[in-house]
């Protein structure tokens, strides 16, 4: 479909996109009362990060949502940030801040479309049906506008879909891989299915490791929607409190956004916590997509061997297969995962440098990566814990 004439524009709040708009091109497969496919681009979701304050005036994510509308209908939008650092991202960029500054430039500040500290995949330019291609290409260009006309180092898209990644290079961005761990719902019927597609060893180990889990004096309760009560939250937030000290020296999240999506989240959510005489002592939360779990924050007040794995892990697993979900995404990073089931997957991102010279030396950084997270990829999947051969022996 022809987008026509297209009008690009900048907001500063989401306020002033209506939800039904917004959500129209974010996530149009929901417009019945299903899930999203990703329910980090809804419009609750990045209006509960601005309205507690964790993006905004001091976190150095200014939003800047880009719109683009045809004959005064919206086709198109992205979660869009003015940077000042690059914290929260996942896709590391700090050696090119600090090669550009060597050499006498400015890096900060720069232009993100991304979900702020959510190292999740999925689609970044949203447009409604119909309007893709128009869509895509009118964001892109009012973005690399943007930061040409405010002589800006660069602007960045991360984590989004393979199909952008392509339709982005095609536009002239440079294209960056990534690896994740992800696992994948091979039609099981339960847990025990999965694990009789491991090798021996590995099935071995993983019903260890649940055991140790599981006996560590309490119970595992997974809570999600109208279950999860205002008592879930105070202990997931100081779990996220912990974990947020000792990775990043300061949690991103305010304990507004928690207390926000209590009301507006808690049917995207899936906790998991580890409770003994009724007090959480280690939780997990997930956020539910259609097909995907999508697994974001763990914490502990006290260290049980394995328990980490389970909340995180196989719990994750259980919830996906008893659900006829086809993937769970475990975060950032964490070759760890590979033993429990997950395999790297490719993650892509996209960037547009505005130095000739600066973006020439990225250009080729990024092809000699590329082939090198290829090669880590074929390797690791072939450390991977399924079974080589499928007459194997079972214990």
């Amino acid at each position: 479909m022809d987008g026509g004439q297209i009008e690009i524009e900048l907001h500063t709040s989401l306020a002033s996109i209506p939800l039904e708009m917004w959500d129209a091109c974010a996530c149009p497969e929901a417009a019945n009362g299903g899930r999203p496919n990703d329910p980090f681009t809804t419009h609750r979701f990045l209006s509960a990060l601005e309205e507690s304050g964790s993006v905004g005036p001091g976190t150095g994510w200014q939003p800047r949502y880009l719109t683009a509308k045809s004959e005064g209908h919206l086709i198109a939008v992205a979660p869009l940030y003015a940077k000042s650092h690059s914290q929260g991202e996942y896709v590391f960029d700090h050696n090119w801040a600090h090669a550009y500054e060597t050499a006498g430039g400015r890096y900060y500040p720069k232009l993100q479309v991304a979900v702020p500290f959510s190292p999740v995949t999925g689609r970044r330019f949203l447009t409604r049906p119909g309007f893709e291609a128009a869509g895509q290409a009118a964001l892109v260009q009012g973005m690399v506008q943007v930061a040409a006309d405010n002589e800006l180092s660069g602007a960045h898209i991360t984590f989004c879909s393979a199909s952008e990644a392509e339709a982005g290079r095609e536009m002239g961005l440079l294209h960056r891989t990534g690896q994740q761990f992800h696992w994948v719902n091979d039609a099981y019927a339960d847990f025990g299915g999965f694990l009789d597609a491991l090798s021996s060893r590995k099935r071995k180990n993983i019903r260890k490791e649940r055991a140790q889990a599981q006996g560590f004096g309490g119970e595992i309760v997974a809570v999600t929607g109208e279950d999860i009560q205002p008592a879930h939250w105070d202990a997931m937030w100081r779990f996220y409190q912990d974990t947020g000290a000792r990775k990043w020296g300061s949690p991103y999240l305010t304990r507004g956004f928690f207390d926000i999506a209590h009301d507006a989240l808690r049917d995207d959510i899936l906790m998991v916590f580890a409770v003994r005489a009724g007090v959480p002592i280690a939780g997990a939360m997930n956020m539910i997509g259609r097909d995907t779990l999508y697994g974001r924050y763990w914490g502990c007040v006290e260290h049980h061997a394995c328990l980490h794995f389970e909340l995180c892990y196989y719990q994750a697993i259980d919830f996906a297969i008893a659900n006829g979900l086809g993937t769970v995404e475990a975060g950032a990073q964490g070759e760890h995962k590979l033993a429990r089931g997950y395999l790297p997957v490719e993650t892509h991102s996209l960037h547009w440098i505005r130095d000739a010279g600066f973006r020439e030396a990225v250009a080729n950084y990024l092809e000699a990566e590329r082939a090198a997270v290829s090669e880590e990829i074929e390797v690791l999947t072939g450390w991977g814990p399924f079974r080589n051969e499928p007459q194997e022996d079972h214990e």
